[in-house]
């Protein structure tokens, strides 16, 4: 018999995450982001319940082959670009768009060949200091990207640092992305699920006698897809009508009844203080479980919700079993996402007990946990 773990991809739900996309920014055309295997889901897994977006957005090249042997002709955006000069080839053969970022790319750009000249997107640092031009750098850049003829389209691009706290986070960047941009030609592409869920009402961001620009043409949709807030704890997926799209259970494959003074796992770091029951659960640290996790993370067995007690261990962790005292070997527990009779344990809720984000825990999805595609 296999190990009692499973991880579930929920087509649905990642089906409705793309279409509150699309609801919350109506006039602009969806990247849904697919970097680091969709989020650790698998880009097979989503392909078919995210290809009514208008484009997908990645860092790999061999992801976009992939992406491309999965028959999708539609647009595929390259966020962090060529990473040396004949990438380039590359991006001519399977009609990639691809981010231009430093002074070097458009160097190895113009001295490409190529029948087929390419759309770029031109990245503005507009606050997060990673990536992209300054603005005092942004309009020399744009002007040597025009006047090369390997370059068929500019797109004018940015990244918020701080949309997770809604418009004011917003402002100062797309204050400096406006100012250096204005009378630039081209469409744009500036808000990633933050900013797009956070459309902000008239304020610093609305220009005079016009709309908010926050969502522009493209926006770049990518945590919200997988079913993770993006400015937890502040809201939930609840609020935002996202849907959990991964699952990760286990089932119970023992018990253990403790007196007080009884201790729970490596370095006793949870001791019973009244006689209980806890279940010992078939996930652990090489299941993608986050290790450092405390005593008091929320599980769900049988869906009713209880805690981890206990270090964490390689394979297993320990839950209390005192609200769900009819749980025993066999019983189900769900580490995150969609539990039994309707019950759910929003990802970012452990995440948040971790003291990390649900980006980390989707992403560390380990290959030995088997995977499985429902609707």
């Amino acid at each position: 018999m296999p190990r009692p773990i499973q991880a579930l991809i929920h087509a649905a739900a990642l089906r409705h995450n793309l279409a509150r996309a699309t609801a919350a920014a109506p006039d602009s055309r969806v990247f849904a982001v697919v970097k680091a295997e969709a989020y650790g889901h698998g880009i097979e897994r989503v392909f078919d319940a995210l290809r009514g977006a208008d484009g997908f957005a990645l860092l790999e090249l061999g992801d976009a082959e992939r992406l491309r042997r999965l028959d999708w002709r539609g647009p595929i955006l390259l966020l962090e670009g060529a990473f040396e000069p004949r990438d380039l080839e590359l991006c001519s053969r399977l009609g990639l768009w691809h981010v231009i970022h430093r002074e070097a790319q458009i160097d190895w750009l113009a001295m490409h060949k190529t029948h087929q000249p390419h759309r770029v997107f031109l990245k503005m640092n507009s606050g997060m200091n990673r990536l992209g031009f300054t603005p005092s750098a942004f309009r020399s850049a744009w002007a040597r990207l025009n006047a090369l003829p390997q370059v068929e389209e500019i797109t004018l691009m940015t990244h918020f640092a701080d949309a997770d706290q809604g418009a004011p986070g917003l402002e100062a960047s797309l204050k400096r992305f406006r100012e250096a941009t204005h009378d630039l030609p081209g469409e744009r592409t500036l808000a990633n699920s933050a900013a797009t869920l956070a459309q902000p009402g008239p304020s610093a961001l609305t220009p005079p006698g016009g709309e908010p620009q926050v969502a522009a043409d493209w926006v770049r949709a990518g945590i919200m897809v997988y079913g993770s807030a993006p400015d937890f704890p502040a809201r939930g997926i609840d609020q935002w009508d996202l849907q959990p799209t991964m699952t990760l259970r286990a089932e119970l494959i023992a018990t253990q009844s403790l007196q007080p003074g009884d201790s729970v796992g490596y370095g006793s770091r949870f001791t019973a203080e009244a006689p209980m029951r806890i279940g010992i659960v078939a996930c652990g640290y090489a299941d993608g479980y986050p290790r450092h996790a405390p005593t008091g993370t929320p599980v769900l067995v049988d869906g009713v919700r209880t805690r981890l007690v206990g270090r964490v261990s390689m394979d297993m962790l320990a839950v209390d079993l005192t609200p769900v005292p009819q749980a025993q070997p066999g019983s189900e527990a769900t580490l995150w996402g969609r539990g039994p009779r309707g019950s759910v344990l929003p990802i970012d809720e452990v995440a948040h007990a971790a003291g990390t984000v649900g980006y980390e825990l989707m992403c560390a999805l380990p290959p030995r946990v088997p995977v499985r595609v429902e609707e």
